[in-house]
């Protein structure tokens, strides 16, 4: 066998190209494992949103012999460039009969979405959708839109016979599939992407939004009329929207109040309509510091709560420990256990968990 000897020179490209070889083969793997690890990166990505939450409160539909009060709220998310990804409407429309001058305490409110076949808008009109699948159209026209095009959404007055003067939407596509008056359904959803006190969230995963309204006559405040003087009703409302993950867990929340008032003589003519803003809304105004041991304003409070809530599911909110006040100051008020939560939101708690709870439920399993 004939050996050959190679070259010293040979065997040193012969090792270098080994070299370059491993080396090339190594800038590959690693090539590779970056683009891997950034596409992983750019789908775990967390976006940033916030949940933002408004009401249009109207008195002007009570009339001599019945007390009325019409609260629409509109909850909306929006990416950083402010456009709606998700939106959800509700409307409490709550009535009170004062034809006697005396006012029933044991009624009940229910929402026109809580409602749904059973507003019967499409039994007592000529509409072919109920209310509910109108305020969802209009919810998803809203989606992909930003406040001040929402704002800027064409309307016209019907003069059709049928509902004359009513302001729907100029749009022939959108007028079918909400026929409504949509004028509440704008204000509401605009106050809501303009909310200054809404709540942000980040999160690389899906989510699911939803709104509350709980109303009830406060007793406290609420009187039959006498010869001598007037009687009032005070229909409160509480309101939350909430966004929640895939496990149902709370994300973010808002919350807010109205109290109206509407005041009527004997016979039950409506002598008084009375209502500012919402609680949210005045901030300071409300005056809890001023009138009370409070070191920090409702709204304060209810953001302080609504932030606390954050990280739980439903059911962890409804059992979120509570004790009652007994100090002198407002004893029987149910209030948080947690002295930490105390320490922050001193006011009752009962209603406020009820309704961030109604909605992240809602968010889960929408009504319709």
């Amino acid at each position: 066998m004939v050996s050959l000897k190679v070259p010293a020179k040979f065997n040193f490209i012969l090792r270098k190209g080994k070299v370059m070889k491993k080396l090339f083969t190594l800038l590959l793997v690693v090539c590779m494992m970056l683009s891997f690890t950034g596409c992983q990166k750019e789908s775990d990505k967390e976006a940033e949103y916030k949940l933002g939450m408004g009401v249009v409160t109207s008195l002007e539909s009570s009339k001599d012999g019945q007390a009325q009060v019409d609260a629409t709220v509109a909850a909306v998310v929006v990416d950083a460039e402010g456009k709606i990804v998700a939106c959800k409407i509700d409307v409490a429309q709550n009535k009170v009969p004062t034809t006697d001058g005396v006012i029933d305490l044991t009624q009940e409110f229910k929402t026109k979405m809580e409602l749904g076949d059973d507003y019967n808008m499409v039994k007592y009109s000529e509409a072919t959708k109920e209310w509910y699948e109108q305020a969802n159209n209009f919810a998803n026209y809203c989606v992909g839109k930003t406040a001040e095009e929402v704002k800027n959404t064409e309307t016209k007055s019907r003069d059709d016979g049928l509902h004359e003067g009513y302001i729907v939407a100029a749009d022939p596509e959108l007028f079918a599939q909400c026929s409504m008056q949509i004028t509440d359904f704008i204000e509401a959803v605009v106050k809501a992407c303009n909310d200054e006190q809404a709540s942000s969230f980040k999160t690389a995963g899906e989510f699911k939004l939803g709104v509350a309204a709980n109303s009830e006559i406060n007793e406290g405040n609420t009187k039959d009329a006498t010869e001598e003087e007037d009687g009032v009703v005070a229909i409160y409302s509480e309101f939350a929207a909430t966004v929640v993950d895939a496990d149902g867990k709370i994300l973010a929340a808002v919350i807010d109040e109205i109290q109206p008032k509407v005041h009527f003589d004997v016979d039950g003519a409506i002598t008084e309509k009375e209502f500012k803003a919402t609680k949210r809304e005045l901030k300071e105004d409300y005056n809890m510091v001023k009138y009370s041991e409070a070191t920090k304003e409702w709204y304060e409070q209810a953001k302080n709560f609504a932030d606390y809530c954050v990280g739980k599911t439903a059911d962890e909110v409804l059992a979120i420990e509570t004790k009652v006040r007994a100090d002198g100051l407002h004893d029987g008020y149910v209030v948080a256990a947690d002295e930490t939560l105390f320490a922050s939101c001193s006011i009752q708690i009962t209603g406020m968990m009820a309704v961030v709870a109604e909605a992240a439920n809602y968010a889960v399993k929408p009504l319709h």
